[in-house]
């Protein structure tokens, strides 16, 4: 779950993993460590649709959702990392 500053600038100011609860590091509006991002938008023949739904993960809770896949997550080396 992410928040932001009110105002123009949009800063963020706090990320909490919505699986633990734990509170991620921010510093001067930037993550500071690593957190998985999720959104999904339910369309036609959804029981979900019209809804958004969004959520954050912090590295671990990460590990542990993947964890349980049938088929693993397919993982290739990043050219730009922010």
């Amino acid at each position: 779950m992410q928040k932001y500053e009110n105002g123009q600038d949009k800063k963020l100011v706090r990320v909490v993993c919505n699986k633990c609860g734990r509170e991620l590091k921010v510093a001067d509006g930037c993550l500071r460590e690593g957190c998985f991002s999720a959104e999904a938008v339910f369309g036609y023949f959804s029981r979900k649709d019209g809804s958004v739904h969004s959520f954050d993960l912090c590295e671990d809770c990460y590990d542990e959702m993947i964890a349980q896949f049938q088929l693993p997550v397919e993982v290739r080396e990043g050219t730009e990392l922010l």
